[in-house]
């Protein structure tokens, strides 16, 4: 494992973006150990985490965590079957986590069969830079529970915000139907990408406009957070997406990469 300076020994459940960029912000701050379903999984997570995290495809590699953050696709069938494995197979004081974004942390808890031990941790990517974390607690979770959560959170460097187990909780329940609304003005005509994202980054600040940061995101990913908080998805999206262009990750979206 890489070595720690801290308390909590992270056992990160998953190998996509989210997990290996949380094992970045983890290396040199706690032990780290991540698990991946497949050995080609494997193989990318060692090469995008980093040589000094471990990588395993065991789920029993995770056995002796202290606290294990479930990492994998956004989705009740493939979540929760995982959580309950982990809930089944972590020691008795050891705390467990998922990092989603939309889906109801309390039925995840309870998917885990230690909902006093569960929360929400919403990592935003990428997750070695930014600061945010997202925490939302099951009703049952213990107060030691959440204090070693936060206490985790801190230890990452990041700032840990306590919001309420809502569809898309603060962030992505405002922010979404602001994205899909721009892509809306696309229908305006003389209305470009680059005009929408240059208005917003000089009139609001922001550091990224709203197209290039769906390109970013994913906008299958998009989607599927905007059904989860019941917006209405825009068809040039859905139009985007039969064809294949989901953003960044295949090259084109609403921009070429």
């Amino acid at each position: 494992m890489s070595q720690s300076n801290g308390n909590e020994r992270l056992g990160i459940a998953g190998s996509g973006a989210i997990a290996c960029g949380l094992a970045r912000a983890a290396r040199g701050k706690l032990d780290v150990i991540m698990w991946a379903r497949s050995d080609d999984s494997a193989a990318r997570a060692r090469e995008d985490a980093g040589e000094e995290v471990d990588v395993s495809t065991d789920l029993s590699a995770l056995a002796d965590a202290t606290v294990v953050v479930e990492a994998v696709v956004e989705d009740h069938e493939v979540k929760d079957p995982l959580l309950g494995d982990l809930g089944k197979l972590l020691h008795q004081d050891a705390l467990l986590a998922s990092t989603t974004s939309s889906l109801s942390v309390e039925k995840l808890a309870a998917a885990s069969g230690r909902p006093e031990a569960f929360a929400g941790l919403h990592v935003f990517h990428p997750v070695d830079k930014m600061k945010l974390v997202e925490l939302a607690f099951s009703g049952a979770t213990a107060e030691p529970a959440r204090e070693r959560f936060f206490g985790l959170c801190e230890a990452l460097g990041k700032t840990a915000i306590e919001v309420p187990d809502v569809p898309g909780f603060v962030v992505n329940r405002l922010l979404f139907p602001f994205l899909f609304e721009a892509v809306r003005l696309l229908d305006v005509d003389g209305v470009t990408p680059e005009s929408i994202d240059r208005c917003m980054q000089l009139g609001a600040r922001h550091p990224m406009g709203p197209l290039k940061l769906l390109d970013f995101v994913g906008l299958d990913v998009a989607a599927s957070i905007g059904e989860q908080i019941g917006v209405e998805i825009p068809q040039r999206v859905r139009d985007l997406m039969a064809e294949g262009k989901l953003g960044q990750k295949t090259g084109e979206g609403f921009y070429e990469y």
